[in-house]
């Protein structure tokens, strides 16, 4: 825990804004995305053909290879019609209905949110979304350079989640619980996940955090929502930290 508490004022420079989910710029750029449904389209062009008898076995001869022509090619075609209709319904199954995914492939992380919810741009964070009705409904994403090679080098879950709670995800002034705490593996990568309270004079957030160690960083995703609106959040927001993923770059 030594080395975590060392880490502490760098950390605190990085991540305390997240206990100020509300405070921010809008971002003026705004993704847009097309799903393009491509067709191709078939054409087979009948034709009545009037030979004189003596032409019409080979007129017949004629008709029968193109209609084999038509037939081979409409056998070639009409999979990748298939193929190509299927496309978009293959990729829309990737992201999980109602949640938008984000890749960042520079700092290597990846994970999901609500769909509504906006970007903005707070100093400190790496990245931030929030719903712009519930400003304490947000997800933040923040990194710092670290030595380390492993999460549990930090100590327990417990340990970290208690420090990271009293000295980074929330200020002084407020009131802090931590609920639970835990560990899970995810391709071989150790990742910290805890479920804590903070309660300051005019709302109580509840909020859930991940945190693992990779490409020599170590990264915090925390999400919440006020108090009143947990049970009605909950899922939704276990998802964004169950989706939260870290790559090699």
């Amino acid at each position: 825990m030594a080395a975590l508490q060392n880490s502490m004022p760098s950390l605190h420079h990085t991540l305390f804004t997240n206990s100020f989910p509300q405070r921010g710029l809008q971002k003026l750029s705004h993704g847009a995305f097309l799903c393009c449904k491509t067709s191709v389209p078939l054409h087979v062009r009948g034709e009545h053909l009037s030979s004189p008898p003596a032409a019409a076995s080979s007129s017949s001869q004629f008709q029968d290879s193109c209609g084999r022509r038509r037939m081979i090619a409409v056998g070639i075609i009409a999979p990748l019609v298939s193929i190509v209709d299927r496309t978009p319904i293959a990729f829309a199954a990737e992201t999980k209905k109602g949640f938008l995914p984000v890749t960042d492939k520079k700092d290597g992380y990846t994970f999901l949110y609500p769909f509504g919810w906006q970007e903005v741009v707070i100093e400190g964070q790496d990245k931030v979304f929030k719903d712009v009705i519930e400003p304490l409904e947000s997800v933040s994403v923040n990194m710092i350079p670290t030595s380390k090679q492993d999460i549990r080098d930090f100590g327990s879950p417990q340990e970290v989640a208690e420090t990271l709670i009293k000295k980074v995800l929330a200020p002084p002034t407020q009131k802090t619980k931590l609920i639970q705490a835990g560990e899970h593996d995810v391709d071989g990568k150790t990742y910290y996940t805890f479920e804590f309270v903070t309660q300051a004079p005019n709302y109580t957030r509840h909020a859930l955090t991940a945190v693992s160690i990779g490409n020599g960083k170590f990264y915090t995703l925390t999400t919440g929502a006020n108090e009143r609106r947990w049970d009605k959040m909950k899922e939704r927001l276990l998802t964004v930290v169950d989706s939260f993923k870290i790559f090699n770059v």
